[in-house]
């Protein structure tokens, strides 16, 4: 890292060569617990993201209080009741804490901490309530991206009259990507992707019983969707699709202030 700035301020490299060189650093190792990829913000646009499941609540706690102190916010997903109580016991009593308890997310910041605005925006829509907990971790991944995102849940193919208004204002509102979660049989991504001109990404989720249940129909069909432009998660990828939006987002927001920036 030193090399690449001493370069920078001889002149050897531009400014845009010396970001993308930086872009490669910084793996930060806590104990033997975790490896945390503290520059992956900084190079792919996507934050460090904490998966709980499986981990004890108190190494949870202590990787979630490492990256507080190293980047200001910790993102934590799939969190258990008590994984999410040994967190608030760490983190000190000024932070700002969001919790979504139906999802098991948790974003920890410090005061004073603020994400960034990058002008993109991000559709999710929901076949039925029973899909929010899964968009609710993709909406959250997509603004602590820095976008901004317009919601519309419970608008499945059961009752398609409902689908047409939400679809009306993301379009006006010229989304730059439509998260689409749905269960059972994962009819919903097909319908959009065949109207809108926005790139879709499919959710299937575990929703559904007997034959395909937890989710394997939903998958099936949206990987046999016939419309193109259409991308699909694994089941339940809330996660996953709130990182891919809020990329594909944020690329076009990047390329649309550049050519502002050159008329």
């Amino acid at each position: 890292m030193r090399e690449v700035l001493e370069k920078l301020v001889k002149g050897q490299i531009s400014m845009d060569d010396a970001e993308k060189l930086l872009k490669i650093f910084a793996i930060e190792e806590i104990g033997n617990l975790a490896r945390i990829d503290a520059g992956r913000e900084f190079r792919k646009g996507i934050p460090e993201i904490i998966l709980a499941e499986g981990k004890r609540a108190e190494d949870v706690a202590e990787i979630a209080l490492s990256m507080l102190n190293e980047k200001g916010r910790a993102i934590i997903s799939r969190a258990t009741k008590e994984q999410m109580h040994a967190i608030k016991v760490v983190v000190p009593s000024e932070a700002f804490l969001q919790v979504d308890d139906k999802v098991g997310l948790m974003v920890v910041k410090k005061k004073g901490f603020e994400v960034k605005r990058t002008g993109g925006k991000v559709g999710i829509l929901t076949a039925g309530t029973s899909d929010i907990p899964v968009a609710e971790e993709a909406r959250v991944v997509a603004e602590e991206m820095g976008c901004e995102v317009i919601t519309a849940y419970d608008v499945g193919v059961a009752g398609i009259h409902r689908l047409f208004p939400p679809l009306k204002e993301m379009v006006e509102k010229d989304v730059d990507v439509i998260v689409v979660v749905a269960g059972r049989e994962g009819a919903l991504p097909s319908v959009v992707a065949g109207m809108v001109d926005a790139p879709i990404v499919a959710v299937p989720t575990s929703i559904g019983y007997g034959l395909g249940e937890k989710g394997v129909s939903a998958l099936m069909a949206m990987l046999q969707a016939c419309p193109l432009g259409l991308a699909v998660v694994n089941i339940d990828g809330g996660v996953a699709a709130g990182a891919v939006a809020a990329s594909i987002a944020n690329r076009v927001a990047k390329f649309k202030k550049s050519k502002e920036g050159r008329s």
